[in-house]
Order: structure tokens, then C-alpha cells, then sequence
């Protein structure tokens, strides 16, 4: 397969999606594989090492497929579709780890975990594999997305999982920008959408904005931000992708999928527009945020949406926010942060909320609503307090309109602090890291695996831990 390269949208030098050097691949020992305990009872506001080796680039553990083994642990990566079902159950599928010279790594392997224990519930164990797709609609055993990473996906509120795009490997084993639209439910995938062959020029059929249409459909993306609403829509915002002109770049619309079909809600269906913010906490017919890709997400209770940083760029040039908006009754809001691009963190006091308080522009962060409605982002690739950019795990808070800093380091490449296997204490924390899995269980706990960034002994590379942390 031949290697993609660089994506073309990414921090120069920094966020190297598809050419990271020195990082290794999943090769290595298998340290801390053993017995995974079960996660000691925990105050809040502290980290568990729940399970997976604390040295990067170490091998995966597939076992045998279905069968769950305190052995089992998936091969590090980066940037795969992750989501929690109706039983609790955390899922993990596909994403990327560090390629060959002559090839990208991609995977289309299928994780659960439950009752403290990975099982290999499909796809292969071996990467870069073509997609399966059978016949649109129709469920079959031997269905299966090819391999990609960056893609949008989404739980509806029956627990069905759903999968759209990203940078991977269509039917014919070509890697490609991805339009393709998946179901899995009761054990089996049905591709519901979208063309099975990966495109660079097909354009994206908008038709009339706010009226959705049985052949409207998003042009082939990856790194888009992506929602599910309190009526169990699903909400799909830029990416690199194709526009309606048929021109790869970066993207700023927004699409709601319901009832089987699109509709264009927001944005423009040109490519590499620039936002337009508005007055600051003013919501406006015309405000909209600027194209980017690998921004941060969150749903509120009373079902708006909220977006925060990402990068934009081109020829070059590249560019990281850290503005944050709100989507409410059709209308975009500049809720805080800059206007500007690259800025550094604003700090303030570890566990102390303030109007002045805001992370450093950054990409490929972690997103979760807890139990109580807060926002929380944990990590990616920031600007730090110093104006440093590099991967980071610092981890904030957003409630009642401000932000907290309430763990980690403020200074970028920080290694991790594992503590006792199973056990929750204040000093522990992931290494700095972008791209990571994560799932939120019953309890509004965040649980994370894996990403790209710093293990316990500040070795950068690809990771396969798994952490728990209680707000």
C-alpha cells in the first residue's frame, strides 16, 4: 500500500499524522500485562493506571477473538472511533499507529471492554485491510469497515454505534479520504451510506441548506468534530475533506444526520473559510467558526452543542485555535477564548476558577461531559503557559462560564505518573499525549486509552494504557 505521507492540514512539525520518526511501531516487551486489578475506591479528582504496559510502543495481545483474557490488550494507536453502549460496555475500533517507511499503519480491529477485561470482537489482527461492505443496508457476519483512523462516529439512543469517514483503506484496499456510513448492531456491521471507494475529488451534495434530502451526503473527511443530541442525532463539523467544488482543504460545515438522511444546518460548502465571531457571548445569524480539523466537542443538557480549538492552514502556513463556541437554536456563539491564532495557555491557580482562565490552542484533545453537566478536556497538542507547542496532559473544567486548571503540567512533554496499578492517588497522571480512546461510564468517570505522547519514562510514542479518572 503506498505510504499517504503528511496530512495536508496539520501543525507544521508538530502534529506529523501519518510521519512520526523515532516513535517506533507496536513492537516491544510486554511490561505490566499481568492480572489487571480492579481499580481501588477513590476519593475525586484523581487518576487510576487501570491496565496496559506504562512504556510506549509495546505489542498488542489479541488473544483468541471473543474470548476475554486479563492478558488482552490492543495494539497502541492513535486516533481510533471509541464509545460506550447501552450496558456500560467501552468499545474501541480502528485508528492508526506509527507507519513503515514504505507503508501506513492503519487497523480495523473491534474491542470491548467490560468486566475489567479486552476482548477481540472482530476485524483483523493484522492492519491496513480493505473494507467488507456487502450490500448497502443489509447486516451481514462478514461485514466490515476498512481500516482508518480520524473518523466521526457516534451512539444512538438505542446504543447502536455508528461510523463516518476518515483517512483509511475502501473496498479496494486504496487509501483515501472516506464518505462511507456504518452501523454496528448485535454483532454485526451494515455500511447504511456513502460510496464504498475512497475519493480526493467527488464533491459533497449539500443541496439547500436546512432541508435535509435522501441524496445529500458530506464529502469524504476525516478529523471532524462530532456530536449526539439529546434526541439521539448525530452532528458532523469540518474536517479536511472535499467541498461541494469538489477541492480538498479544511472545512466549516455543519451537518445533522436524522431519520436516514443529511441536512446542511450551517457553514459554507466551499473549503479554508475564515470564522466570523461576532460580539463575544452574542449569538448571531452570521457568526460561524472558522475551518479547522481536529477540534474538541461537548453536548450540554439542554442539547447545545459546544466546540472548542482545532488548526486550520494551508501550503505551510497552519494555524491553532483555542476559541470556544456554543450552537444553540440554529445560531453559533464566540463563548470565550481568542479570536487570534497560537495562543498560550492562561493558567491562573491549579483547582481555581477564573474569567481570565483558558487552555493554550491546541488540537487533538480529549472531551467529556461528567455526571453534573461540566465540560472537561484533557490533553493533545497545545501551546503551554510558556508558549511552548508539543503534546501536553493538563486537564481543565469548564462550568458556570469559566475554566479551571485542575490537574497535570502546564509545560508541554511531561512524562507519566503511573503510581500503583489500580490504584487512585493525587499524584498520578497520564503522560502528555494527544488522540487518545475515551469513554465516560455511568458514573460520569472519563476513562482513556492510549494516544500518542510521553510513557513513564518520557519516551515519546504510541501507547496502550488505560486510565480512569473520577471528577
Amino acid at each position: 500500500m503506498p505510504k499517504l505521507g503528511k496530512l495536508t492540514a496539520v501543525i507544521a512539525a508538530a502534529i506529523v499524522l501519518l510521519s512520526f520518526s523515532g516513535c517506533g511501531g507496536g513492537s516491544g516487551g510486554s511490561a505490566d500485562r499481568s492480572i489487571t486489578p480492579t481499580p481501588t475506591p477513590t476519593g475525586h479528582n484523581e487518576w487510576t493506571w487501570v491496565s496496559g504496559p506504562k512504556l510506549a510502543n509495546q505489542a498488542g495481545v489479541y488473544g483468541s477473538q471473543g474470548t476475554a483474557s486479563a492478558n488482552n490488550v490492543p495494539v497502541p494507536r492513535e486516533q481510533p472511533a471509541s464509545w460506550t453502549d447501552a450496558s456500560g460496555n467501552f468499545w474501541l475500533f480502528g485508528g492508526m499507529a506509527a507507519p513503515t517507511q514504505t507503508s501506513d499503519i492503519f487497523f480495523n480491529d473491534l474491542w470491548r471492554f467490560s468486566g475489567g477485561q479486552w476482548t477481540w470482537v472482530g476485524g483483523s489482527n493484522t492492519p491496513n485491510q480493505p473494507g467488507i461492505y456487502g450490500s448497502k443496508g443489509l447486516a451481514a457476519p462478514a461485514n466490515i469497515p476498512g481500516a482508518r483512523f480520524a473518523a466521526a462516529n457516534w451512539t444512538d439512543l438505542a446504543g447502536t454505534m455508528w461510523l463516518f469517514g476518515g483517512l483509511g483503506l475502501d473496498v479496494n484496499g486504496t487509501s483515501n479520504y472516506l464518505d462511507d456510513l456504518w452501523k454496528y448492531n448485535a454483532g454485526q456491521w451494515t455500511w447504511v451510506g456513502g460510496s464504498s471507494v475512497g475519493t480526493q475529488n467527488r464533491a459533497g451534495i449539500y443541496g439547500t441548506q436546512g432541508v435535509p434530502a435522501p441524496v445529500n451526503q458530506p464529502g469524504a473527511r476525516s478529523d471532524a468534530v462530532s456530536w449526539t443530541d439529546r434526541f439521539g442525532n448525530f452532528w458532523l463539523f469540518g474536517g479536511l475533506g472535499i467541498d461541494s467544488a469538489g477541492t480538498l482543504g479544511n472545512l466549516n460545515d455543519l451537518w445533522k444526520y436524522s431519520a436516514g438522511q443529511w441536512t446542511w444546518m450551517s457553514g459554507s460548502n466551499l473549503a479554508n473559510q475564515t470564522g466570523v465571531y461576532g460580539s463575544l457571548g452574542t449569538a448571531a445569524p452570521g457568526n460561524i467558526p472558522g475551518a479547522r480539523i481536529e477540534a474538541a466537542g461537548w453536548t450540554d443538557s439542554a442539547g447545545n452543542l459546544w466546540l472548542f480549538g482545532g488548526a486550520t492552514g494551508s501550503n505551510g502556513s497552519f494555524f491553532v485555535f483555542n476559541d470556544l463556541w456554543k450552537y444553540s437554536s440554529g445560531q453559533w456563539t464566540w463563548v470565550s477564548g481568542s479570536n487570534l491564532f497560537n495562543q498560550r495557555g492562561t493558567y491562573g491557580t491549579q483547582g481555581t476558577a477564573a474569567a481570565s482562565n483558558t487552555p493554550g490552542s491546541r488540537v487533538l484533545a480529549t472531551a467529556w461531559t461528567d455526571a453534573s453537566g461540566n465540560f472537561w478536556l484533557f490533553g493533545g497538542d497545545s501551546f503551554d503557559s510558556a508558549g511552548a507547542l508539543g503534546q501536553i496532559n493538563d486537564l481543565w473544567k469548564f462550568s458556570g462560564g469559566q475554566w479551571t486548571w485542575v490537574n497535570g503540567s502546564n509545560l508541554i512533554s511531561r512524562p507519566g505518573a503511573y503510581g500503583t496499578q489500580g490504584t487512585a492517588a493525587a499524584n498520578n497522571t497520564p503522560g502528555a499525549r494527544w488522540g487518545t480512546a475515551s469513554w465516560v461510564d455511568g458514573s460520569g468517570n472519563l476513562w482513556l486509552f492510549g494516544g500518542d505522547g510521553y510513557d513513564a519514562n518520557g519516551t515519546l510514542g504510541f501507547m496502550n494504557d488505560l486510565w480512569k479518572y473520577q471528577p
